[in-house]
């Protein structure tokens, strides 16, 4: 309700109780249920109607809010999981459990790789201006049960993007090809004697970590980038680790063929002070987002790169700690948040869905991250009732046993 749900009516219930009908003591967490009070906290952020769509977005976001005629506003996403780890998991692997594979992994295995040269998934991450994110781990953008070579390959945010993508001192290039085919040799004998698959997989990774040794650096050099594209990005672009050197770095993966790109960016934890957080926050994230959306269409690419926008839940329309006119905090919120896609098939202008007059529940229009992955999946031209995986006797998917796919959402 900070960003895109916008509730008018709300400003004139300020500091009122949320009636329990409407949020349930139950469905509170255990950082805020102790509260004496539940007062309504309206946004402090005026609203716009953008667009020939008359999309409200907030002004935190002045130049996204350009784009929301290319632009599906999914308003009624709603989740399972009330805590950071298991709805981030959830929101990646369809599962809340650890250990099922990523929606990147899942889409190199059902599409293959357009690039022998660089991973079919990269992730990245970016620590915001507002606080301290939660922590991200690898496990992400693992493979799971897939095979390994599926998993997504993090660059880093400060230091060699990739670890070892430099020969030591006193290595030449030819001795490191010769390690690796005397190493792929003992390999394959490992290989005929066990029938490990795992060690074909192992044998492909050293070959790929070898051309990447070429290939990222070259990723990574931005000089062939003209002044006013640069500029498009903002003045962090050439700032290792910041959001909007991401988008760039996303951008040209995109140009050479990698599959799924995914930015982590840190730090919308508001659970106080929030008006000051998520101004510094979408600071951070509104010219790099529309730099990359105008960048995609100006390069004739929106129309075959899908954009996703969003997080792993939404947050309280009450106030978590004391609530002032331009102050206050939200605590974790499932029932309903918000996430926009643009490009790759995605139909524009649209605004799906709807909160109820709290902003506590979707009623209109639901979409469960089920229903996300499957829409997501098939954009990309994969069923998702047949992208499946056999693994310790069941047949596996990234949507398990749900999802429909939501038309209205497409071109």
């Amino acid at each position: 309700m900070d960003l895109f749900d916008y509730k008018p009516g709300l400003k004139s219930r300020f500091g009122q109780e949320v009636p329990k009908s409407v949020y349930p003591d139950e469905r509170k967490t255990t950082m805020s249920s102790a509260q004496a009070s539940f007062p309504v906290a309206p946004t402090a952020f005026k609203f716009k109607r953008h667009g020939q769509a008359g999309s409200w977005v907030s002004e935190t976001l002045p130049k996204i809010s350009k784009h929301v005629d290319e632009m599906s506003i999914i308003r009624s996403m709603h989740t399972d999981a009330i805590n950071h780890d298991p709805a981030i998991t959830f929101q990646q692997t369809g599962s809340q459990i650890p250990g099922r594979p990523s929606i990147g992994s899942w889409l190199g295995y059902g599409l293959g790789s357009m690039n022998e040269d660089l991973p079919a998934f990269v992730a990245m991450s970016s620590k915001g201006s507002a606080k301290t994110g939660q922590p991200l781990y690898d496990r992400l953008w693992g493979s799971g049960f897939l095979p390994a070579r599926h998993q997504g390959v993090k660059f880093r945010n400060q230091g060699n993007p990739v670890l070892d993508i430099e020969n030591p001192v006193g290595v030449s290039r030819e001795l490191r090809r010769s390690m690796l085919d005397h190493l792929s040799a003992l390999n394959e004998i490992k290989h005929a004697s066990h029938g490990d698959p795992e060690i074909e997989t192992r044998i492909a990774q050293y070959e790929l970590a070898f051309r990447m040794q070429m290939s990222v650096p070259e990723l990574l050099d931005f000089a062939d980038e003209p002044a006013h594209v640069l500029d498009l990005y903002g003045d962090d672009v050439n700032r290792q680790g910041t959001y909007a050197r991401n988008c760039l770095v996303a951008r040209r993966l995109a140009e050479r063929g990698v599959r799924f790109i995914q930015l982590f960016h840190q730090g919308w934890d508001s659970h106080n002070n929030l008006p000051t957080q998520v101004r510094r926050q979408c600071k951070d994230i509104d010219q790099p987002t529309s730099a990359l959306l105008t960048d995609l269409r100006q390069r004739g690419m929106l129309d075959d790169t899908l954009v996703i926008w969003g997080g792993e839940f939404g947050r309280t329309i009450y106030s978590q700690g004391v609530l002032k006119p331009d102050n206050y905090g939200r605590d974790h919120h499932p029932s309903c948040f918000t996430m926009w896609m643009a490009g790759g098939g995605v139909k524009g202008g649209v605004n799906h869905g709807a909160t109820d007059d709290y902003s506590v529940n979707a009623v209109e229009d639901r979409v469960s991250v089920h229903d996300l992955h499957a829409t997501v999946l098939h954009l990309l031209g994969i069923d998702h009732e047949r992208l499946i995986y056999k693994h310790q006797g069941r047949d596996f998917r990234l949507t398990d046993v749900h999802g429909r796919v939501v038309n209205s959402l497409l071109a």
